[in-house]
């Protein structure tokens, strides 16, 4: 039975701010030191093997940046490590894939989280097919989105994002107003969060940076400020930079292990990983990919919606967002209650274990027992992992 021992991630910056100058395997490296500062008793040649998130890994990051992280942050060369990329949900996965190992017996304690460096993502080139064409190339970004496009894909399914979230809004009748109001109480949540201290013990300074705390939260933000904000992907459309995530830097890190091993790793865990879940659908409709994978979650934990306490959704949009909490009929004031994306940030890689850390700690904090975190992720998938707070059981 697999559960999560500890928890932090840096502050996360936004796009050419703070970290834009810090390489993604040293965010990791960081988080990597930071999470193992929390279990101070656990010998680190203990730890049976280390699961990455990233999404881009065209740069810095490439040559499995989580084996990177372990031998930047000076653990024993013997601890393995592999980098998955499930887009987004990257680092969700990784603590996923490090739960079923530690379910399995296959190890005890595995180390989880997942980097992204937006900033740095670079341009790249795809190669000729003959050497020395006569023509020009275009130079691609990674740093977000489709790129490379086969073309065999349907053109549907390779719209951008911010379309995609267009035809979710047209598809369930979800308003400008009810996004910029759910993205004004996602600012004003995280910005009271970081105020009374909620996030200090769940995240770790980046060495050389005066950065203590997400960058991209705007204090003051009001549904009558975002409402000027002009329309970034149709003429007509609903969606802004105000009702969006941003792009950012960042990293997260989660220690997962076995029951017997909380005597060697020297804390008490903080959440039992109770139940898991991946859904698919079409690609364009990716934002409400996490409703069935929640759903999943939830019936392989055994329990049902009306038991869950508190919800961490991975604000990629606020109209995904809205999307998912009306099919989930919750109440909308058990999501996010310590802000979310659209406030805090989204750097690819890192914001599954991002929400993974928050929940555990809310749980505790609210004194619930039971909690899910989920994240769509594009080209259409959605995770989640149900939580279970002992503590209220």
């Amino acid at each position: 039975m697999a559960h999560l021992y500890a928890a932090v991630r840096t502050p996360f910056g936004k796009f050419n701010g703070a970290l834009a100058g810090v390489r993604p395997d040293d965010l990791a490296a960081t988080a990597v030191t930071g999470v193992l500062s929390k279990t101070p008793g656990l010998d680190p040649a203990a730890i049976g093997d280390v699961v990455w998130g990233n999404a881009n890994g065209a740069g810095e990051d490439n040559r499995n940046v989580g084996r990177m992280a372990v031998l930047l942050a000076g653990l024993p060369v013997s601890v393995p490590a592999t980098t998955v990329n499930r887009l987004c949900g990257s680092s969700l996965d990784a603590a996923m894939i490090a739960s079923r190992t530690v379910d399995t017996g296959d190890a005890d304690v595995v180390l989880a989280g997942g980097v992204e460096s937006m900033t740095r993502a670079p341009w790249v080139l795809p190669k000729p097919h003959r050497g020395f064409p006569a023509g020009d190339v275009t130079a691609v970004s990674t740093t977000l989105g489709w790129r490379l496009v086969n073309p065999e894909m349907p053109k549907e399914w390779t719209i951008s994002l911010g379309e995609a979230n267009e035809q979710l809004a047209d598809k369930f009748g979800i308003s400008r107003e009810r996004q910029d109001e759910f993205a004004a109480r996602s600012h004003a949540l995280a910005d009271a969060a970081w105020n009374d201290g909620f996030y200090d013990d769940l995240t770790v300074s980046v060495p050389g940076v005066e950065l203590t705390r997400d960058e991209g939260i705007r204090p003051g933000t009001t549904v009558e400020k975002l409402s000027t904000l002009r329309p970034a992907f149709r003429p007509d459309g609903l969606i802004t930079a105000g009702n969006a995530s941003p792009l950012n830097d960042g990293a997260s890190a989660l220690v997962i292990g076995s029951e017997r091993a909380r005597d060697q790793i020297g804390v008490d865990p903080i959440a039992r990983i109770a139940g898991r879940g991946a859904a698919a659908l079409e690609p364009q409709m990716f934002g409400y990919a996490p409703v069935e994978a929640a759903n999943q979650a939830l019936a392989r934990a055994g329990i049902s919606w009306s038991d869950v306490g508190a919800v961490e959704l991975n604000e990629a949009f606020a109209v995904q967002s809205l999307a998912c909490v009306d099919a989930w009929k919750v109440d909308p004031e058990i999501v996010n209650v310590k802000g979310g994306a659209i406030a805090i940030g989204h750097p690819l890689g890192a914001s599954g274990g991002r929400v993974l850390g928050t929940l555990a700690h809310v749980l505790r904090e609210r004194g619930e027992r039971w909690g899910v975190a989920a994240i769509c992720i594009g080209v259409g998938q959605g995770l989640a992992v149900v939580l279970e707070n002992e503590e209220a059981a």
